[in-house]
């Protein structure tokens, strides 16, 4: 295989005309790649992808080939792919209030240029989903918040529509169904390309940990902070240290790890209903 790109989470290769994600057990904080891996992490995003994708393909189709056809040394943490031509845009759709949505709301009161009524805070649960797209920024910078005009100029306005029309379908199954088990999908995160002829496709991952914020149905309490079932307790732990957000960053204490890694398992086991491990 060749190595086109070796993200902070995933490297991607060229193989056989295809292309094969790998996700590791990296976690980054503040755009920072940690010392110390979370164990499990790759095969767990890898195969919770893997469920979604296939639940979500009779709303989009999506660049998955397979997951047995990658080599040995990195099965089950690899998936075979469609090559697309990405689309430079990331489409996030927002149920609830939080992080740089929450942000943007307290500066404008809107989020990627969508008004929403005053009196909002922090977990708040929104009328109705909504559209929130941003840049793809440049490796080391930050993704910023643009509205559906700029997504329209970027990638014309029947692509733009293509675009929020298949993330707020795809955010409404991924949360229909994670409430049957008794978790919130506040927000997520797509990116979409075109395939060979093409078709609108999903690609990267989708509903992951690392792509979307999970919170427990029964822990949510608009106005302060939620329990969510992804690398937080690393951001708060190293929050907390007095790190100054440069590389290499901190070791990760292992009950840091352990608390992290539990996470990520129990939100797989929750949705998926199968053991882990």
């Amino acid at each position: 295989m060749e190595l086109l790109h070796s993200g902070k989470v995933r490297e991607v290769y060229a193989d056989r005309g295809d292309i094969v994600l790998v996700a590791s057990d990296r976690v980054s904080v503040y755009d920072v790649v940690l010392p110390t891996p979370i164990p499990d992490k790759g095969a767990l995003l890898t195969a919770l992808s893997l469920w979604w994708f296939d639940r979500t393909a009779d709303l989009v189709a999506n660049h998955v080939i397979s997951a047995d056809d990658v080599p040995d040394e990195v099965k089950g943490r690899a998936i075979r792919c469609r090559r697309l031509e990405m689309l430079p845009v990331e489409c996030v759709a927002r149920g609830y209030l939080s992080g740089s949505g929450l942000l943007d709301y307290r500066r404008t009161g809107t989020v990627s240029g969508v008004a929403l009524p005053p009196g909002l805070t922090e977990g708040s649960r929104l009328a109705e989903p909504i559209f929130t797209p941003s840049s793809k920024a440049p490796r080391g910078r930050h993704d910023e918040a643009i509205t559906f005009a700029d997504v329209r100029n970027l990638v014309g306005a029947d692509t733009a529509e293509m675009l929020r029309e298949a993330t707020l379908q795809l955010y409404r199954r991924g949360a229909e169904t994670a409430a049957t088990r008794g978790v919130l999908l506040a927000d997520t995160k797509f990116e979409f390309g075109r395939d060979a002829s093409g078709v609108l496709t999903l690609g990267d991952e989708i509903l992951t940990s690392d792509s979307s914020r999970y919170w427990p149905a029964d822990d949510w309490r608009p106005g302060g902070a939620q329990k969510s079932f992804d690398k937080q307790i690393v951001r708060d732990w190293a929050a907390g240290t007095g790190w100054d957000r440069t590389a290499p960053g901190p070791v990760v204490p292992p009950e840091v790890v352990e608390r992290t890694r539990s996470r990520y398992v129990e939100l797989y086991q929750r949705l998926t209903g199968d053991t882990w491990g």
